[in-house]
């Protein structure tokens, strides 16, 4: 019985002439073209969304250069594994043949995991090429990190897919009536080859009739939306969220919130998201953005997506839409940064409580006055650091929303300091 093997498998190019996609890191005046133009290995990891061909180019360099191919993933593969791989390299390298390691989401590996590949790809019994969806400054770390090229691959233009999606439908001898059947295809792809591929197979699964795009649309069901919970694209499209909020695009700010929401993002980390908002970037400006932000939670606690996302797409645009200020995250980062240099400095006497006679006979509390029973409930002069740093400033109020009032008050205040 044939063994069944995916479309996308078979439409897997072998040459760099058949490789579609990634000219800005493959072209003749480009360092990896260049590099693989000379015949020169060099150990890399290649960063991309999924179906942008890393493990296709892996395959390609190794070939273009003539070295020995491993594999392995990260997901199922460990130390053992690699053990094997280096015996093989070691054997190949007795006869001359350098070897190449593809390890598909190197991300996956922990630190002491991928600190095992140093040794190797020092020694150069290995040229190692990792692929990864995640941003490697933040998974790799910084010792294999330093021993390897970063390239970036990008999700596929519309130009490119129509390449693909026509080389896989010629393949499947599927018809389709009209272009709009096309680009229906190439638009729930997502920017993914790999995806189209399956997709036209799919689509070739059934009977031999010309597809229109209504039956493109039926066999497709909807397109899948790119989101990797916990991943960078979720990161970055939190990130653009929040900084449609601060930058005051409350239509900005929804169209990322619905982004998040229709690829089965959480709303409560939307929610989460806002109250950090509500403090860091508006603040004082407008106090109430905290308290909608968790009426809107609350609301989505109580009633659940559909009228709760309501309650939360509110507070975004109430947060995106209120002046902005981040004086207090400035101020107590300030206040932060100069408790750890000072640490070592004593609370003021007068600061203390006195809570037994010993203490109230060393003068704990001695000259501490009551503010309401000062003046505008108010003790001018009295300090409030240790008498080393003498008063500091850390918080200065914008001159937007509350905080123009705010700031007039402690510029009253703070007139004798």
């Amino acid at each position: 019985m044939p063994t069944y093997q995916p479309l996308a498998e078979i439409l897997r190019p072998d040459s760099l002439t058949d490789f579609v996609g990634q000219e800005h890191l493959l072209g003749a005046d480009q360092p990896l073209g260049k590099s693989l133009n000379e015949g020169q290995l060099h150990s890399m990891v290649l960063w991309g969304p999924s179906g942008t061909g890393k493990t296709t180019l892996a395959r390609i360099i190794c070939k273009q250069v003539g070295a020995h191919f491993e594999q392995m993933s990260a997901v199922l593969d460990g130390v053992k594994e690699l053990r094997v791989v280096l015996d093989h390299a070691a054997r190949y390298q007795q006869h001359g043949k350098s070897t190449v390691l593809f390890v598909d989401e190197i991300h996956r590996f922990n630190k002491s995991q991928q600190d095992a590949f140093l040794p190797h790809i020092e020694s150069g019994l290995i040229t190692l090429i990792g692929a990864t969806t995640e941003n490697p400054s933040f998974e790799l770390n910084r010792a294999l990190l330093s021993r390897l090229r970063v390239y970036v691959l990008n999700a596929l233009n519309t130009e490119e897919l129509s390449v693909v999606a026509t080389r896989a439908i010629e393949h499947r001898k599927i018809s389709l009536e009209d272009d709009g059947s096309l680009d229906s295809v190439i638009a729930a792809s997502g920017g993914d080859a790999r995806r189209l591929i399956n997709i036209v197979e799919q689509l070739s699964q059934g009977d031999d009739k010309p597809l229109n795009k209504k039956d493109v649309s039926k066999i497709l069901q909807g397109k899948i939306s790119a989101f990797d919970k916990g991943g960078d694209i979720y990161y970055q499209q939190l990130s653009a969220f929040h900084k449609s909020v601060r930058g005051s695009s409350p239509d900005g700010a929804l169209y990322w919130m619905a982004r998040m929401l229709v690829a089965g993002c959480d709303p409560k980390v939307i929610a989460r998201r806002l109250l950090a908002i509500a403090s860091e970037d508006v603040g004082n400006a407008d106090p109430r953005a905290l308290q909608i932000t968790l009426n809107a939670w609350d609301v989505y606690e109580r009633v659940g997506d559909k009228e709760g996302n309501r309650a939360i797409a509110q507070a975004a645009v109430f947060c995106a839409c209120a002046p902005k200020s981040n004086a207090v995250y400035k101020a107590f980062n300030e206040a932060m940064q100069a408790a750890r240099e000072t640490s070592e400095l004593e609370v003021p006497t007068h600061l203390c409580n006195a809570s037994t006679k010993l203490m109230e006979e060393l003068g704990y509390g001695e000259g501490y006055r009551y503010a309401h029973n000062e003046p505008c409930g108010f003790s001018d002069g009295q300090t409030y650091f240790p008498e080393t740093m003498g008063e500091q400033v850390y918080y200065q109020p914008t001159d937007r929303g509350l905080e123009i009032k705010i700031g007039e008050k402690l510029k009253q205040l703070r007139q004798n300091l």
